[in-house]
């Protein structure tokens, strides 16, 4: 019957992540006059964890819903995802492939897949327009290449 703090204190950090992640790229593309209203941003990764496609118990759906709350556009983008799944389970589109180049205000990377080291972040900036701001979560770029990370 004992409640540990130490537990649920950790679990209410891990549950306002995606609400931190989201503030601070918001945060960076103000801080560069980048407007935000009507944005695009790329989110890399929907999965629960790298190189493998489950989407279940993802917490990728809750910086898109914040994300979407800031009335920007939310593009997401993960080769490992079965398009029917992410659109049953969480209504998500997502995008076949990474054709489109220069449209990116801000990209983030949610999810560690080789995919995304192997584009680097050249090729993640090749998606973007000027000043536009790169997020990575899991801390796969040098901390000099991206504008934030965890």
């Amino acid at each position: 019957g004992y409640h540990s703090e130490v537990i649920l204190a950790g679990r209410r950090i891990n549950d306002s992540m995606a609400s931190h992640v989201a503030d601070r790229v918001i945060k960076l593309m103000l801080q560069r006059k980048l407007p935000v209203l009507g944005s695009r941003i790329l989110v890399l990764g929907l999965t629960f964890k790298e190189n493998c496609p489950d989407i279940r118990n993802t917490k990728v759906i809750d910086l898109i819903k914040t994300l979407e709350s800031y009335n920007v556009k939310v593009d997401v983008y993960d080769p490992w995802v079965s398009f029917d799944q992410a659109k049953s389970a969480y209504g998500i589109d997502c995008l076949p492939d990474l054709s489109v180049s220069n449209c990116y205000s801000a990209v983030i990377i949610a999810v560690t897949h080789s995919h995304f080291f192997e584009l680097g972040v050249d090729g993640i900036l090749s998606l973007c327009l000027p000043q536009a701001v790169i997020f990575d979560v899991k801390g796969i770029f040098n901390s000099g290449r991206v504008d934030g990370r965890l």
